[in-house]
């Protein structure tokens, strides 16, 4: 049985097409060469029929914003409400407002302009899924967008100053973060750059090519997202930071 569903919800530029691998393919590095996957892609408006013949979904990034008027995404809204409870979610970037959304949150285009480049966040949260434990975690970002209200069910697991709405979960079936686990920093550095002037002003950018080359925590929040998805305990790292 294919174990987990990734709903590829956007494409990377095309500039960085030829350089790096498809972006599904990064949400298979993370949880394992092991663990069988199923791509949707879901701005053609493919969805799994059954949420509950999957272990666990990923929600990826996108270039959209949950406010934006296109079809997929009221669709995907009802997807992720109906599928609530029949299998175990996560959300990354936009996956994490898209849950927020459609769980009953708030999600707005941040007049805190872009987060990019290497973000800390204080964990908030003491989850049987958190091994190797970690009082803080630094993963690349990309994003404009922030959850600026959740729902009364929701708790936050993950904050900084610039996101207070980093991490969050839903019941012990669905958390998300707004960070990009899946990123390797030279592809943050490469997406910073195409959008270096135009999209990103160039003191930010340069600032955040800066803190790409610091130690990040991508190896205990991949571990974190493979125990909860796959409801076994995740490999204990030797470092507390990837590469």
């Amino acid at each position: 049985m294919t174990r987990i569903a990734i709903l590829e919800t956007g494409h990377p530029p095309e500039a960085l097409k030829d350089s790096f691998d498809d972006y599904p393919a990064r949400f298979r590095a993370l949880l394992g060469e092991n663990v069988p996957t199923t791509r949707f892609d879901v701005q053609s408006g493919h969805l799994p029929s059954d949420p509950s013949a999957f272990q666990g979904v990923i929600v990826t990034g996108s270039a959209a914003g949950v406010y934006d008027d296109l079809p997929w995404i009221p669709q995907l809204v009802d997807w992720l409400r109906a599928a609530r409870g029949r299998t175990r979610i996560v959300g990354i970037c936009f996956g994490h407002q898209v849950l927020a959304h459609a769980f009953g949150g708030e999600v707005v285009k941040s007049d805190k302009g872009w987060g990019v480049g290497l973000h800390r966040y204080d964990v908030l949260s003491d989850e049987p899924w958190m091994h190797p434990r970690a009082r803080t975690i630094a993963i690349p970002v990309s994003h404009q967008d922030q959850v600026v209200a959740i729902s009364a069910d929701a708790r936050v697991i993950a904050s900084s100053g610039f996101t207070p709405y980093a991490g969050l979960a839903w019941g012990e079936d669905a958390i998300s973060f707004q960070c990009h686990p899946e990123f390797q920093p030279d592809y943050a550095a490469a997406l910073v750059e195409t959008r270096r002037g135009s999209r990103i002003p160039e003191p930010l950018a340069d600032a955040a090519l800066e803190s790409l080359k610091r130690p990040n925590d991508r190896a205990v929040l991949t571990a974190w997202i493979r125990a909860f998805l796959l409801l076994t305990p995740p490999p204990v790292e030797d470092q507390g930071s990837g590469i």
